[in-house]
């Protein structure tokens, strides 16, 4: 047994191998310790080898998926080595073999899978800059492809979050070592692009890839090559899922990097938390397929409007007069639904359960009513996933006819064939059901033929059927009686009938359950052939559900369809955050307008006051619409969008040795230089992590630049007044505010935004209500009232807009100028020289 046992381990040296051994699974040597640990299971030894104990350790096979499912979420992978062939067939030990290959990335079983979110494996490969990916998602056979610049890395691995990655094994990437769950390092000439196209022109039985849009695409063919090996050795079989390729390109989605995904809080909150999110405030969808599709639409904002316009029409249509009928016609019959998606898939890999099969025969029943209901429908997307609800009357006739009513969790325990299905089956069934209805009319009839009343036909495990007579009677045995056993006070005898009968029957049980196994293989071989409309009826399942899931949002929250405009900006009247306005009472609205000519806000106003949430609101806005939903405002026209950028926050990445400064200079360098005149940049209390004068300098040069060369759509929040300045020599630069008053020595937060700068900051107000000791709070005030008549002296700041260029005009004569040529900058505060820019605007109307 050991032998087998080195043998198996010797092909799999880092994985751990859970080897059956009758009702367990058995690991061994450091495969026991390590499984010990994880597990918290009792490490025991058994034997010896090199003359020291065997440590062992092991796990009841009933439970065995509990613990998989613990050591797939600590990434780690299993082979899985079951008992062949037929116990006492052959001398010596039952043979093992590996049966199935767990790892976080390839996992199909219901038990092992979270439920609303995809486990994807990535392949990433690396060549002079360009890097190429590869993911598949197993449970449903998607298979994609992607070519980007290395520098994209991070946020293509926050948009997919991949269980599993691979990469070559000379290729260092420490971000995905830092990141990844679990990684697998390769054999460098498994990336190989020549063997990714003989691989998937052989799988898809095609000449070429052309059809599927990958020329030009070597490095992501190769990701692709070591992928689908990887995926065909676990599964250890072919894939015949996998009907298809999708080659992505980052210009079909609006670009949000990895500090966007964060920011937003889309489907994690800045915790690591699953609420509250967008997410999580957004998904009522009643399957698991229209989770999945939720959640992928809202990392997958579609650039090309026209599919999130389609969407738009199609929920609007749900949400019908304000009543939803529709909507809620449609959630009532998708409730009950199964997980098409991934029991397609489990069909394709032989692994389907026989409760499976019945949830897909009870769904698959649900079709035709969904599509009368969709019937009357509109909108091009609805009636497109009407015709998507229908498989060959064959599939459901054979779930119907072939699967009991209610099945038993595993083909082994029998009771899975409907009957009436197989003749032979039923005919086995019959002789174990009936066993003791023959015995009794046996009994019955041999006393009447022997005369002997007290006559007993009966059964044990050990001897089998017999008759029982006792000694008394032995002279009147019929003489087709031969004796089995002599007992004490009787004998038992076994006749030509009873013999027949005890050979079908002792064996009919073990034949029904082989029998049932070979009828559940050949349904699966037939179910097989309707994969294909199966994936599409599980597809269009999936986003009827998140339509309605969007309609069900605009009903319950009061949200409209947006506009999709030509023109550059964003005009959005009575905007609201989505998840805010949840978790408090009284959310104030607040519009936001950005154009060719208002192309930055400069946000200005108390901390707490709501600047963040502000911002935010606005880039949720933009996404909700390109991922086709309806939005919380009362309208929003938004124009072309390609990107949407965030800088907001303060957080640090020690275990790259980057300080919170580090981090946030990082993030501004990333959006100076992807950011476009059609991007949304979100840029608060940029500076903030170093002197005031550098963060300040910082901040306004940021600011120029973002107005000047890359003309973004932009919100820049900041606390650093002398920024509300740039409008002079900006005018698509405006001020705005959030405002809060004082009343009664407290501070009231408004959450208005008002046109115009700030008055003031109230940071030692928000100090106060922070729990800040009274004393320090009036120590703070007296400083910042010296502070503010002090002359800074020699040491004052430098004026910054000391280098603007001056209009190019005739000098003039008049008041204003005369006050200006007054002025000594140097010697001004920054409190003081805003007084002065209001003198000056009085004096100039």
């Amino acid at each position: 047994m050991m032998v087998q046992y080195l043998r198996l381990k010797a092909q799999h040296p880092d994985t751990l191998l859970f080897y059956r051994m009758g009702d367990f699974y058995e690991l061994f040597f450091e495969d026991a310790e390590k499984a010990a640990r994880l597990l918290d299971i009792t490490l025991t030894t058994r034997g010896q080898s090199a003359g020291q104990p065997i440590k062992m350790a092991g796990v009841p096979f009933h439970a065995v998926e509990q613990y998989l499912t613990r050591l797939v979420k600590l990434g780690e992978s299993v082979v899985i080595a079951e008992q062949v062939g037929e116990p006492g067939a052959t001398k010596g030990p039952m043979e093992r073999a590996v049966a199935r290959i767990v790892t976080p990335g390839t996992l199909t079983d219901a038990a092992l899978l979270d439920d609303r979110r995809d486990a994807l494996l990535l392949a990433a490969n690396l060549h002079r800059g360009v890097l190429g990916l590869a993911w598949l998602n197993l449970a449903n056979g998607d298979l994609r492809l992607m070519e980007c610049p290395s520098e994209s890395l991070q946020a293509q691995f926050e948009r997919l979050r991949p269980a599993e990655v691979l990469i070559p094994d000379g290729l260092a990437l420490p971000l995905l070592e830092q990141l990844a769950p679990a990684l697998r390092k390769l054999a460098e000439w498994q990336f190989d692009s020549e063997t990714g196209i003989r691989l998937l022109t052989q799988h898809f039985a095609t000449r070429d890839l052309a059809g599927f849009g990958v020329e030009g695409q070597p490095v992501a063919l190769g990701a692709a090559a070591a992928l689908y090996e990887y995926a065909r050795s676990t599964q250890r079989q072919s894939l015949s899922h996998i009907t298809g390729l999708t080659v992505e390109r980052e210009s079909e989605y609006l670009r949000l990097d990895a500090a966007t995904r964060r920011n937003l809080e889309l489907t994690e909150t800045l915790r690591g938390e699953a609420s509250p999110t967008l997410l999580s405030l957004l998904d009522t969808c009643v399957t698991s397929m229209g989770s999945r599709w939720l959640r992928h639409a809202l990392h997958h904002p579609l650039r090309d409007r026209a599919i999130p316009a389609a969407r738009q029409r199609a929920v609007a249509e749900l949400v019908g007069e304000g009543d939803g009928r529709l909507a809620g016609t449609i959630r009532a019959a998708l409730r009950g639904v199964a997980d098409v998606d991934r029991i397609t898939a489990r069909i394709a890999l032989r692994s389907a359960r026989p409760r499976d099969l019945s949830a897909l025969r009870e769904s698959l029943a649900r079709l035709p009513e969904l599509a009368t209901q969709l019937a009357p429908a509109q909108s091009e997307l609805l009636q497109a996933i009407a015709n998507g609800l229908s498989i060959s009357p064959e599939a459901c006739t054979l779930l119907t006819r072939a699967i009991a009513p209610e099945p038993a969790a595993m083909v082994r325990d029998g009771g899975v064939i409907a009957a009436g299905y197989d003749a032979e089956l039923d005919e086995l069934r019959n002789i174990q059901n009936n066993c003791g209805e023959f015995l009794m009319a046996l009994e019955v009839r041999e006393r009447e033929r022997s005369g002997i009343p007290g006559l007993k036909v009966e059964f044990n495990k050990v001897h089998g059927f017999y008759i029982e007579v006792s000694r008394a009677n032995a002279e009147k045995v019929p003489d087709d009686y031969r004796r089995r056993q002599t007992l004490k006070n009787a004998e038992r005898y076994i006749t030509p009938e009873l013999k027949t009968f005890e050979d079908k029957a002792l064996s009919a049980q073990e034949r029904a359950l082989a029998r049932e196994k070979a009828l559940y293989e050949d349904i699966l071989d037939t179910l097989a052939v309707h994969i294909p409309p199966l994936q599409s009826i599980a597809r269009a399942l999936a986003t009827l559900d998140g339509l309605a899931a969007f309609a069900e949002a605009a009903l319950r929250h009061g949200y409209v369809a947006p506009t999709f405009s030509s023109q550059v900006g964003i005009d959005i009247v009575g905007g609201r955050h989505p998840v805010v306005e949840r978790q408090v009472e009284d959310f104030i609205q607040n519009d936001a307008r950005l154009a060719p000519t208002r192309r930055m806000l400069m946000i200005t106003g108390p901390n707490m006051g709501g600047k963040s949430t502000f911002m935010r609101q606005v880039a949720l806005i933009c996404l909700l619409a390109h991922i086709g939903s309806f939005v919380p405002a009362q309208s929003a026209t938004l124009g072309p969008l390609d990107a949407i950028f965030t800088r907001i926050g303060a957080s640090d990445d020690l275990a790259s040795g980057r300080s919170t400064f580090m981090v946030e200079m990082t993030e501004a360098s990333a959006i100076l230089h992807g950011a476009t005149e059609h991007s949304l940049v979100l840029m608060d209390e940029i500076g903030r992590g170093t002197s005031t004068f550098d963060g300040l300098a910082l901040a306004f040069s940021i600011a120029r630049h973002l107005i000047e060369k890359n003309r973004s759509l932009t919100l820049f929040a900041t606390h650093y007044f002398e920024l509300t300045r740039l409008n002079v020599e900006y005018p698509e630069c405006a001020n705005v505010h959030l405002d809060a008053v004082e009343h009664a020595h407290r501070i009231v937060f408004l959450h208005a935004l008002e046109e115009g700068p700030a008055s003031q900051s109230y940071g030692i107000e928000v100090a106060a209500l922070a729990g800040i000791p009274a004393p320090v709070i009036r120590e703070a005030k007296r400083r910042l009232r010296a502070l503010e008549n002090r002359e800074i002296g020699s040491n004052s700041q430098p004026d910054l807009f000391a280098s603007l260029p001056e209009p190019d005009v005739a000098p003039l004569s008049h008041p204003v100028l005369t006050a200006l040529a007054d002025i000594d900058p140097d010697n001004l505060s920054p409190r003081e020289a805003l007084e002065q820019l209001y003198a000056l605007k009085r004096m100039s109307s």
